[in-house]
């Protein structure tokens, strides 16, 4: 009898929804209180530069642009260069769908159903 063994990389892969897959993104920008500032931060402004962000923050202009990184690879905010400057804002199209889909997945597993470990 043949028994076919799966690689790692096989047991690991999963077939995860594209709606499963675009909430971890936003989740894992979501997941540092930096990216939580800094999008508190844009979402009381029309848009700012980076230098304003870096002063409302008390962490260094390097880690600040990273955290920017995340945000801007999870579609979250928006980046346009106006030399010699960047202007950042939030990206209103992605953060409508970013509510939706956390809230919708949020909604899903309601703990006072029963339905959920108590």
């Amino acid at each position: 009898m043949f028994v076919y063994l799966r690689t790692e990389k096989e047991i690991m892969a999963k077939d995860y929804t594209p709606k499963e897959e675009q909430i971890a993104r936003f989740a894992k920008a979501l997941g540092h209180p930096a990216r939580v500032a800094i999008l508190r931060f844009l979402a009381s402004q029309d848009c700012c530069f980076f230098g304003d962000i870096h002063e409302v923050l008390p962490i260094a202009k390097a880690t600040v642009s990273q955290h920017l990184t995340e945000l801007k690879n999870a579609g979250l905010i928006q980046g346009e260069i106006q030399p010699p400057k960047v202007k950042y804002c939030i990206d209103p199209s992605q953060w409508a769908l970013a509510k939706e889909l956390i809230g919708e997945f949020m909604s899903c597993c309601n703990p006072e159903s029963g339905k959920c470990c108590k």
